[in-house]
């Protein structure tokens, strides 16, 4: 969605160097009233971890060999372990036992920060609408993508003396359907 009109006057926004900012260049209302200020987005990520195994899901819009983490927006009024537990459930129909953090993550790209989770889940699996597919991985056998979660994974990894080999399969443009956080 691209903003193009200040919501409080509807005068066509533009683009104004803010001199409180140290002259950051941002999108505002000529006359003062409104500023994008464009800050990232938090998203959550599950590293699921279901019998001793890793869950990686496809989404509908993926390639047919691309998996990833549960990944899913925040909402408000709910704290991170919160959300990444309303997510797992919502995508997966499991339930979050153990959370615990792994790390946050730039997603540079998608204007995104990563909260990462390692999840003890628990349950049967059911997937949503979103996703088509769904693989259950040894820890050991896990190739990590370089970007966004795939960082998380290496870092869980590494913790546990995993050895991390990076996967070169090609990440997808991005987008909330189809870009690999």
């Amino acid at each position: 969605m691209t903003i193009q009109y200040c919501p409080m006057c509807a005068a066509p926004l533009v683009m104004r160097a803010d001199a409180a900012e140290g002259g950051k260049v941002r999108l505002a209302c000529p006359d003062g009233h409104w500023t994008h200020w464009d800050n990232p987005l938090p998203v959550l990520a599950a590293l699921v971890e279901l019998e001793g195994r890793i869950l990686l899901a496809r989404n509908a819009a993926w390639p047919e060999k691309m998996f990833a983490l549960i990944t899913g927006f925040m909402e408000r009024g709910e704290t991170p372990e919160q959300g990444v537990a309303r997510e797992l459930k919502e995508e997966t129909n499991l339930d979050a036992g153990d959370i615990k953090l792994i790390g946050v993550y730039e997603f540079i790209r998608k204007n995104e920060l990563i909260i990462a989770y390692h999840v003890k889940a628990s349950g049967e699996i059911r997937l949503s609408e979103e996703l088509v597919d769904y693989r259950l991985v040894a820890p050991e056998k896990l190739r990590p993508w370089p970007s966004g979660t795939g960082y998380a994974m290496a870092d869980w990894m590494r913790a546990r003396g995993l050895p991390v080999e990076f996967t070169d399969l090609p990440i997808q443009s991005p987008s909330r359907n189809n870009g690999i956080p």
